[in-house]
């Protein structure tokens, strides 16, 4: 992974996000010696949202099996037929 210092990120945005448009590889930006943010292509940052939103709803499945918040598949079938009607 390519790091940046915040300084150079000011002075060289235009080159900075031209390099990242082009390898597509994340860029931390540190202040003093530390890690302060990632800087990533918009197409990744994309699908790294559709992913977790997937994994939310794993886990959202997961809690309400643990938790008994299930039906049988008779009681879904009637539960959705009466949603769509």
């Amino acid at each position: 992974m390519k790091v940046e210092l915040v300084t150079n990120l000011k002075r060289q945005a235009t080159r900075i996000l031209a390099e990242l448009r082009a390898s597509k590889e994340p860029i931390m930006i540190t202040e003093h010696g530390q890690p302060s943010a990632y800087l990533v292509d918009v197409q990744y940052y994309e699908f790294m949202q559709r992913r977790l939103e997937l994994l939310e709803g794993l886990s959202r499945g997961e809690r309400a099996v643990l938790e008994e918040r299930t039906f049988s598949q008779g009681e879904a079938k009637e539960k959705m037929r009466k949603w769509l009607k």
